[in-house]
């Protein structure tokens, strides 16, 4: 079995970066919003804590968005990577072919029977897990790199959005806030629902990088896989399992957020290649974590006192990337 290898010094190098414009990311974040507050008085009132206005401002609003929109945006950005790959489709990502409304579906049943409850993640786990075996199953059929795989994705989507959107009128209660959590929105988040959510994203991650290796071989074909002495079918099942946990966990406090998990791989993949799965997987997640972010602030910051949903400026740049990749033919050809 290929053994994980260290990454090579410009990969070091570009990780170290990225990591850097995360950090930079964080902290533009945490100054920015209705209220503006200078270097000076975010890093003080960091240090002193909630005894001051602004320490209040950092701990009990900003703090946990930020960390909401780190969390989300490493999630969604690692389970396009591992969809992209297992697929073999570089057109894949959790909002393209379904997979975030299916966890949307899940989250609003779950939340019909467990209203507000640490059973949410879970509940939108299953219903990624389910979109994502229907999805297989047909990309095993039409074939991976087909753009059908799209049109089918698009359908399934309407399909899981119908199925919410009755929950929801049925039942109100079953979602915190039901128009943020369609378009995809982390205003109102709080650290209590971050919590289980930041767990299994957790876990999901380190299993993936646990894992690297048997997603380089998976990567090169089940034939090659096979050969390799790879069960091909079990690890296929295993890391869309992992992709669904990601996706779940992220939907569950961020909303139907869409395109991170399309444009976080591809720029990941520009900047150091997609040879090696563990750089590719880290890459993709700074990477994604950096973008929602700074996305986030944005939302906040540009009409303030007004703000707009994360997921509207995500679709901004979404959709012309998305037609991007299309039109070029890099949707076209396999990874």
């Amino acid at each position: 079995m290929k053994q994980s290898r260290i990454f090579s010094t410009p990969n070091s190098v570009f990780i170290m970066l990225a990591a850097m414009a995360l950090v930079a990311s964080i902290f533009v974040s945490l100054c920015s919003g209705s209220t503006g507050l200078s270097v000076t008085r975010t890093f003080h009132g960091f240090i002193e804590g909630s005894a001051t206005p602004a320490g209040r401002i950092i701990y009990f609003v900003r703090a946990p968005r930020t960390l909401a929109a780190v969390l989300a945006g490493a999630a969604l950005a690692v389970s396009g990577a591992v969809l992209q790959n297992v697929l073999a489709n570089p057109l894949a990502s959790s909002g393209t072919i379904g997979v975030n409304a299916g966890a949307g579906f899940g989250a609003a049943l779950c939340g019909v029977f467990f209203p507000f409850s640490p059973a949410l993640p879970a509940g939108a786990f299953f219903g990624a897990l389910l979109t994502i075996l229907i999805v297989y199953e047909l990309s095993r059929r039409v074939g991976a790199a087909r753009v059908t795989l799209v049109l089918a994705g698009v359908a399934i989507s309407s399909l899981m959005n119908a199925a919410t959107n009755s929950i929801t009128t049925l039942v109100p209660d079953a979602l915190p806030s039901v128009h943020a959590f369609q378009v995809g929105g982390l205003s109102g988040v709080s650290l209590k629902a971050l919590l289980p959510a930041g767990l299994y994203i957790l876990f999901a991650f380190a299993a993936l990088i646990a894992l690297n290796g048997e997603l380089d071989i998976l990567t090169l074909g089940d034939e090659s896989a096979e050969s390799l002495g790879l069960n091909a079918r079990k690890y296929r099942f295993a890391f869309l399992t992992l992709a669904a946990v990601l996706t779940g966990a992220a939907v569950s406090f961020a909303g139907l957020i869409g395109f991170v998990g399309l444009i976080a791989p591809h720029v990941a993949r520009i900047i150091i290649g997609g040879g090696d799965s563990k750089a590719l997987i880290i890459m993709s997640a700074l990477c994604g974590a950096a973008f929602l972010t700074l996305c986030d602030t944005a939302a906040r910051a540009m009409f303030a006192p007004f703000e707009l949903q994360v997921g509207v400026i995500v679709a901004f740049i979404g959709a012309p990337f998305f037609l991007w990749l299309l039109f070029s033919g890099k949707g076209r050809r396999k990874l």
